[in-house]
């Protein structure tokens, strides 16, 4: 059996690295796997780019033509919006060229493909959301906007009043092109992103999976604190909180300002980690010491990390099955987040971590005290491992993803 994965990236992203996690997990499996990227970041040989000077420049400008129609709504919100219009991108004709016998779709936005070209893939396709732009009309972090359930329009993202806005017309070229897709399974990564894709307008018809990420819990697994500590230069003797993610924080998304503010109700005897952002130029004034690592990209540093920590704390505004909560508890370290989207797959309250009743500070500071002054820790990392071994783990996933690339 050949599976081609297709994402924008492979190893730049949580989409990508997700990708990227479940190519090597069926690789190890015996399947013949390929993955198919606008920009390459590895030297994996069994990754496919663009092989032209041409292509290659192309492939770095996409996104910003893509971009392009959205730059007319002066008063949308920065999160992205991705009509995905750009033609002539090559993909469809390199991937039929590969004759796989399943692609395995990802995150393909970033002026990868235009929506239309995809029903003229040859092989059957299976699609891992990664958010919720493929059953939307453009946006990706949808927040408390319902509006993908009927056609889009008067989109909250682009703050517009038409109904035949740039989303809805967006909306109408997907509805087209869906229905013109022979064989097309969606997989939701998180139940509450599979429960979404089943209301929605555009995957109604379709068959929705519910199938999580894989996680190689070798590669993340726990390490001495005291030797991630000193490996890190932090304090042996400090309860540590941990937070991070890609642009941890000017995301708007990852929920910093919530962390900032729980902070102000917590012990200065505590001390903060942040990677996934430099120190910034100006002083964000918090009351305990804050340590920036900066962007960490490999698998031992992020464990390191982990490790390293007592609590990591991911207060995003929306989630669908975070890589840093996954990484987080197969390395022994639980984790406090709201109970949104996906984390509930992730966080079993008060055994892997602590659910937090969504946007609510107090109660985000309550879950970071509650596991800083536990009585018995060790309960906790045990319990936060055994989730992700059970459920997560690379051949536990690969083997459900197998089976179900044998019913295409």
């Amino acid at each position: 059996m050949k599976i081609l994965i297709v994402n924008t990236s492979d190893i730049q992203g949580g989409a990508a690295r997700a990708a990227y996690r479940l190519h090597k997990a069926l690789l190890a499996e015996g399947v013949d796997s390929q993955m198919l990227v606008q920009s390459k970041s590895s030297d994996d040989f069994t990754v496919h780019r663009p092989e032209t000077k041409f292509q290659k420049a192309m492939g770095k400008i996409r996104p910003t033509l893509d971009s392009l129609p959205v730059l007319r709504y002066k008063d949308r919100t920065k999160t992205l919006f991705s009509p995905s219009w750009v033609p002539f991108s090559g993909l469809v004709e390199k991937i039929n060229a590969l004759n796989p016998d399943v692609v395995h779709l990802h995150w393909i936005a970033g002026g990868m493909v235009r929506t239309e070209d995809l029903a003229k893939i040859n092989a059957p396709i299976v699609w891992s959301l990664h958010d919720n732009w493929a059953f939307t009309g453009g946006c990706h972090i949808m927040w408390d906007c319902t509006r993908y359930i009927q056609s889009c329009g008067e989109c909250p993202r682009l703050a517009s009043k038409q109904e035949q806005d740039l989303s809805r017309k967006v909306w109408q070229r997907k509805n087209k092109t869906f229905r013109k897709i022979p064989s097309l399974k969606i997989i939701g990564l998180s139940s509450w992103l599979t429960d979404c894709a089943r209301k929605s307008s555009l995957f109604k018809d379709t068959e929705v999976i519910c199938l999580p990420n894989p996680i190689n819990t070798k590669s993340y697994s726990p390490f001495e604190q005291s030797y991630a500590r000193t490996l890190l230069n932090l304090p042996l003797g400090k309860k540590i909180i941990a937070f991070g993610a890609m642009s941890a924080t000017s995301d708007i998304n990852k929920g910093f300002q919530y962390l900032s503010n729980a902070l102000e109700l917590l012990s200065t005897d505590y001390e903060l980690v942040v990677f996934g952002s430099s120190e910034p130029k100006k002083s964000q004034g918090f009351k305990q010491k804050a340590h920036y690592l900066g962007h960490l990209h490999d698998d031992i540093s992020l464990r390191v990390l982990y490790s390293a920590a007592d609590v990591m704390v991911v207060p995003s505004l929306q989630e669908n099955l975070s890589n840093a909560i996954m990484e987080s508890l197969a390395c022994g370290t639980p984790v406090v987040g709201f109970a949104i989207g996906g984390n509930e797959d992730l966080i079993e309250h008060q055994k892997t971590g602590y659910l937090a009743k969504p946007f609510d500070i107090e109660d985000l500071a309550h879950g970071i005290n509650w596991i800083l002054n536990h009585d018995n820790p060790s309960v906790l990392a045990i319990a936060a491992r055994e989730k992700v071994i059970v459920e997560f783990d690379s051949k536990v996933v690969a083997m459900k993803y197998i089976e179900l690339y044998q019913t295409m």
